[in-house]
């Protein structure tokens, strides 16, 4: 499997990126899953339900699951948090990861900047961002500078590096 991340500061536009990114690659055929990393505490089940009960009374993990989906929480209860790599292993074989946080890792991203947002960029110092996606132009960069607000152009990039031949190193992604 290809993983892409989608790598930026917070406020800068990166899951109404991903969320635009997702249907249209879909529309090309791709078949995408999503690793979205949490800096605080969060919670995807409701106290007082069956599964919350499993947890709360020390379950590692609960696997609920209906006729339409299932959902597996797993609390790791004072282990170490699970890197990138852990987690794709864990999914379903698609074709590309769209990876949101994770941003210190080694996998490939696209760098998403917005100058407002008033931080400095990753790509500097990060050699696995491929591309930066900016509202603004960027001179100067040894990456290619894609347009925030145009996501056909960012799912046209996006297929094109996944047909790039594999090299080693971000630009091919990690777990393939």
């Amino acid at each position: 499997m290809k993983v892409l991340g989608i790598a930026g500061w917070s406020g800068s536009g990166k899951t109404t990126l991903l969320s635009d990114l997702i249907p249209l690659l879909i529309a090309r055929g791709l078949r995408i899953s999503t690793i979205k990393h949490a800096h605080h505490e969060f919670d995807v089940d409701k106290p007082g339900k069956d599964s919350y009960r499993h947890r709360e009374a020390g379950a590692t993990e609960v696997l609920i699951s209906s006729a339409k989906r299932f959902a597996l929480m797993h609390e790791h209860r004072g282990a170490t948090e699970p890197t990138l790599d852990d987690l794709v292993a864990r999914l379903s074989a698609v074709d590309l990861v769209l990876v949101e946080g994770f941003k210190h890792e080694s996998h490939a991203k696209i760098e998403v900047w917005r100058s407002e947002v008033g931080k400095p960029m990753l790509q500097p110092n990060d050699p696995n961002v491929i591309a930066v996606a900016s509202d603004q132009p960027v001179p100067g960069l040894p990456v290619p500078i894609l347009d925030a607000n145009n996501h056909a152009q960012i799912a046209d990039f996006i297929i094109s590096w996944m047909t790039q031949p594999v090299i080693s190193g971000a630009r091919r992604g990690a777990a393939e």
